[in-house]
């Protein structure tokens, strides 16, 4: 007997159990049905469905505008005015290496930097002076200023309106370490006379030595003095004394 539930399994034997057909046969038709369906294309036809898709896809995509290059671009004239032109340009500009800030309009050049003008013989001492401030932006008035004459000895001496700068530059010879002219200011420059200045390079013991015999000449200078005075002073009592003795004279 055998239970519904039960699982049958089919015997070992080659041949069937129920229906009486062979194994071999069913497995035959099995194999028949299960093979697949190939379809086969010839090899000419795959590239032109690719140039196709290709083609409907750069249909569909979206067309991108071209946009002009730069490099045709001209730039617009300058249509600035004289004065305007003169303006940006003297805003524009370096003195020293240093950048002018023309809102500030300060500008203090450093003490020996040294600058070049042309200039000719027939220039005075005002005109240089307008040129240079001019070229150095400064605003402040020409009359706050004047030209000295620095001598490596320590000489100093201001240039007088009359003066030529050229011609009193060319007499102190052609080397500029022996004479520069200085731009300064009148109020904070004193002058310095030959005499004084071959004295201050001298060390300080050395002028101590000078001074000291500078006041002993003084000394022997005011002795004389308070000789002869005492002299005179002598000889003009004696005089009025003679006077008062003799007689009134017609």
């Amino acid at each position: 007997m055998q239970d519904d539930n039960e699982r049958i399994r089919p015997p070992p034997s080659s041949t069937s159990w129920h229906s009486g057909c062979n194994l071999l046969s069913q497995r035959q038709v099995a194999k028949q049905d299960t093979i697949p369906d190939i379809q086969i294309t010839d090899v000419s036809d795959s590239p032109n469905t690719e140039e196709e898709d290709v083609k409907q896809s750069q249909d569909e995509a979206p067309q991108l505008m071209r946009t002009r290059s730069d490099v045709g671009v001209r730039r617009r004239g300058n249509l600035r005015t004289p004065g305007e032109q003169r303006r940006i340009k003297r805003h524009r500009f370096s003195i020293n290496g240093h950048f002018y800030n023309h809102k500030t309009s300060v500008f203090t050049p450093a003490y020996g930097s040294i600058t070049n003008v042309r200039i000719n013989s027939a220039m005075s001492t005002p005109q240089v002076l307008k040129l240079l401030l001019n070229k150095f932006k400064i605003e402040n008035s020409a009359a706050e200023f004047s030209l000295y004459m620095v001598h490596t000895s320590g000489e100093k001496w201001k240039l007088k309106d009359c003066d030529y700068p050229l011609i009193a530059r060319i007499l102190q010879g052609p080397c500029e370490q022996v004479s520069k002219v200085f731009l300064m200011e009148k109020d904070q420059v004193e002058e310095i006379t030959y005499d004084v200045a071959q004295y201050i390079k001298f060390e300080m013991p050395v002028l101590s030595s000078f001074i000291q015999k500078l006041k002993e000449e003084e000394d022997r200078e005011v002795t004389k003095l308070t000789r002869r005075y005492t002299a005179l002073r002598v000889v003009i009592e004696q005089l009025l004394h003679d006077m008062a003795r003799s007689p009134a004279t017609m």
